[in-house]
């Protein structure tokens, strides 16, 4: 076997520990399937004394020399964050080094920019990590799906999230009891920000949109909204209509209105679906993802989405094919943003909604509540009211309309004289 591949480490917290033990652990089978061994040249971190389990001679603080150095041929960052993670890959891929990356962050401002510069190298940029943990999600899409048409890409993309809404729907517990038992148990971080107001599903699903629309999407673009606001009675009356509670990372492709061209919508924000949908039975933290694609129909991808090793299997995964392009002395399938699709306004997406009003039971409310509806352009698909007297609730469920409309319904539902309080309001997806 000709001379090893050498690999610089960017960090060695959960992920990287984990990707580092493999890499000895599993020397021998990476080179059976690679063609050369593969060894670590360094492992670059902020405090070298953290990491008594890494032999002194790997550690160093200096990352730029690092992933500079000339006898470095791949480099593996699981640092996280903007900085300095992008000046270190674009810094290692201008010196020739292929890169892996977890960092879904970085992918979803930068990834313009850092596939051209890879192209322009010719070298690997591969990420599977950065989306759905273990889960094989990305390279599908960019290489096994590349013959096809995708329709639309709805998700669930985030663990600790999904764990929350899941033990809400299982025990009738509130958001922040739920919240509480997922902080206990680790699922969710002292500062949970990031999970609950959508913040990681929204770099996810900016990944995804950009990969299955070949249409460059940021984050940024993404529309965004957390759970914090789901409450007990969402999740029970989302029961009552045979529905669950989940965040959804959603991209989809829509049509242009009045002849206007196609466009893409990407938006995360919690949803009631149908418990017949296969997105609805999983549950705790696990991750998921469905695709609907013109020839290959539904397609669905369920595992663990996040976690040490899980992770770590997906980094691993990129790594052997990167390295073996690297021996072939070729760069794998980039992405490709020909389609220049325009990203559609969170106003302008067709969406529906569960509305549940607290309503003044006597004659004509019901008449006023719908005319409101129907001056806006939104259509209703089934009412209930239940309770009477004082206690009289209007649950109202819609058909698709563009979400400002929808949006501009609520607002002037909460001025009504009718209407003593919108008491919740979700979107709905796929009910027929």
């Amino acid at each position: 076997m000709s001379d090893s591949l050498k690999v610089a480490l960017l960090g060695c917290g959960t992920v990287g520990g984990a990707v580092l033990r493999l890499l000895t652990e599993q020397s021998d089978d990476l080179a059976a399937r690679i063609g050369r061994r593969v060894e670590v040249a360094g492992v670059a971190v902020r405090r070298p004394d953290h990491h008594p389990e890494v032999p002194a001679e790997l550690l160093t603080t200096d990352a730029h020399g690092l992933v500079t150095r000339p006898d470095v041929d791949l480099v593996v960052e699981v640092i996280g964050g903007i900085e300095p993670a992008r000046s270190l890959l674009l810094a290692a891929i201008g010196a020739g080094k292929s890169v892996v990356s977890a960092n879904k962050a970085l992918l979803a401002e930068d990834g313009v920019a850092l596939h051209a510069a890879a192209g322009q190298a010719g070298v690997d940029l591969y990420y599977e990590a950065a989306v759905a943990g273990a889960i094989p999600l990305l390279r599908p899409l960019r290489e096994s799906l590349a013959g096809d048409q995708l329709r639309r890409v709805v998700g669930i993309v985030n663990g600790t999230t999904n764990y929350i809404l899941s033990r809400m729907a299982e025990t009738g517990a509130g958001f922040g009891e739920a919240l509480a038992e997922a902080t206990e148990l680790g699922y969710a971080e002292a500062d949970p920000t990031a999970d609950v107001d959508g913040f990681d599903a929204a770099a996810k699903a900016a990944i995804l949109a950009s990969l299955a629309f070949h249409t460059p999407v940021t984050a940024a673009d993404v529309y965004r909204e957390g759970i914090s606001a789901v409450s007990a009675t969402d999740v029970a009356r989302a029961a009552e209509i045979g529905c669950t509670v989940k965040l959804l990372a959603i991209c989809e492709r829509v049509a242009g209105a009045d002849g206007a061209d196609d466009g893409v919508a990407v938006r995360v924000h919690p949803a009631m679906i149908p418990t017949t949908h296969p997105l609805a039975s999983v549950g705790g933290a696990f991750n998921a993802v469905f695709v609907e694609a013109e020839a290959a129909g539904e397609l669905m991808f369920y595992g663990r989405g996040a976690g040490g090793e899980p992770t770590a299997s997906a980094v691993l995964g990129d790594l052997v094919a990167v390295a073996r392009n690297r021996v072939s002395g070729a760069a794998g399938p980039g992405t490709t943003g020909y389609a220049g699709l325009t990203v559609r306004s969170m106003a302008d997406t067709p969406t529906r909604y569960h509305v549940s009003l607290d309503v003044a039971d006597k004659p004509g409310v019901l008449a006023t509540v719908a005319h409101e509806f129907a001056a806006h352009g939104v259509s209703i698909a089934t009412v209930r009211q239940d309770g009477h007297g004082e206690a009289a609730t209007l649950v109202i469920v819609t058909h698709r309309a563009p979400d400002a409309a929808l949006s501009a319904t609520v607002a002037r539902l909460r001025e009504m004289d009718a209407v003593r309080a919108v008491t919740s309001v979700l979107r709905v997806e796929g009910l027929a």
